[in-house]
């Protein structure tokens, strides 16, 4: 082959745009990541990032339900006072869950798109339980120290039914993010190559 036909054709190859799609810069190790890659990745994050705030919402309104429980029956400025400090913490890890929940549902794919929004639902009903349970905390500590034991006691008991419906609402909305991270791996994981022979 002359050197002016194998010029000719080297040159045909290279600016080919198969060659140009496909050819990668030296010291990149791929091509960079695709519209599609991208959102799959955020959706990926943010549904990981909701079912860890999922998980730690759960446990401490399970953490202040049982410090309520635990101390059922007596009534002191104490018990009441480490009550609503574990009450505060629940709807404060509520009020999170509920951020990263509606952040996962904005950025959820297809696949997952109808769990990620019911875990962003659930969420709201459980940040809004966790509150309403703090506001019972908070109005039983200071019945314990100004109002009569009776008095005292029924506020407990009222932020004792309150922490009880928010641990519920919690542990739900908890399964539904958990639910909507496992429908976003499962989309996003690659698929299997085709065995032989088919």
């Amino acid at each position: 082959m002359k050197p002016v036909t194998l010029l000719l054709m080297l040159a045909m190859i290279f600016s080919s745009p198969g060659f140009a799609a496909e050819y990668t810069q030296p010291g990149q190790l791929s091509p960079p990541p695709g519209p599609a890659k991208k959102l799959g990745d955020a959706s990926r994050k943010a549904a990981q990032e909701a079912e860890a705030a999922a998980r730690q919402a759960a446990a401490d309104a399970k953490k202040a339900l049982e410090r309520s429980e635990e101390t059922a029956g007596r009534v002191s400025k104490a018990i009441a006072e480490g009550i609503r400090r574990a009450a505060r913490k629940a709807a404060e890890s509520a009020t999170r869950f509920e951020a990263k929940a509606d952040a996962s549902a904005a950025k959820a794919i297809d696949a997952s798109r109808d769990a990620a929004r019911a875990a962003a639902d659930g969420s709201k009903r459980a940040a809004a339980a966790a509150r309403e349970a703090l506001a019972k905390a908070e109005e039983a500590s200071r019945r314990a120290v100004s109002s009569s034991m009776e008095e005292a006691g029924k506020a407990a008991e009222a932020t004792r039914s309150a922490l009880r419906q928010a641990e519920e609402a919690t542990r739900s909305a908890a399964e539904a993010a958990r639910e909507a991270a496992r429908r976003t791996r499962d989309a996003l994981r690659p698929a299997a190559p085709p065995s032989p022979g088919k």
